[in-house]
């Protein structure tokens, strides 16, 4: 990867950065039409998630409902998303690089 290839991912990086830690300060506290129309159709759900999320609706559990445990949360998810990209790029460019065997 040359210089001008790491600098534009170090940038966009650093604006999903900014954008996860503005993000909270900055949303309505209106619910998002998929939100409001979920409660209209489905006043109480029946079923219980299979699986709880760990940053449910983008805050973190020991920091409450905070605008600065919201930012902190998806500074976090921002992170973990990055982190497995990453890594799934690595684990195909190995799988491009592997010589192939018994040829």
């Amino acid at each position: 990867m040359n210089a001008r290839d790491k600098k534009f991912m170090a940038g966009g990086i650093l604006i999903a950065l900014i954008i996860a830690i503005l993000a909270p300060f900055l949303a309505s506290e209106n619910p998002d039409g998929l939100e409001s129309t979920a409660k209209k159709v489905m006043p109480n759900p029946e079923t219980e998630p299979v699986v709880e999320s760990p940053l449910p609706d983008y805050t973190l559990p020991i920091f409450g409902e905070s605008k600065v445990g919201g930012s902190i949360a998806m500074v976090l998810g921002t992170a973990i998303v990055l982190g497995l990209a990453y890594g799934v790029g690595v684990i195909l460019r190995k799988r491009e690089t592997e010589p192939d065997e018994g040829k």
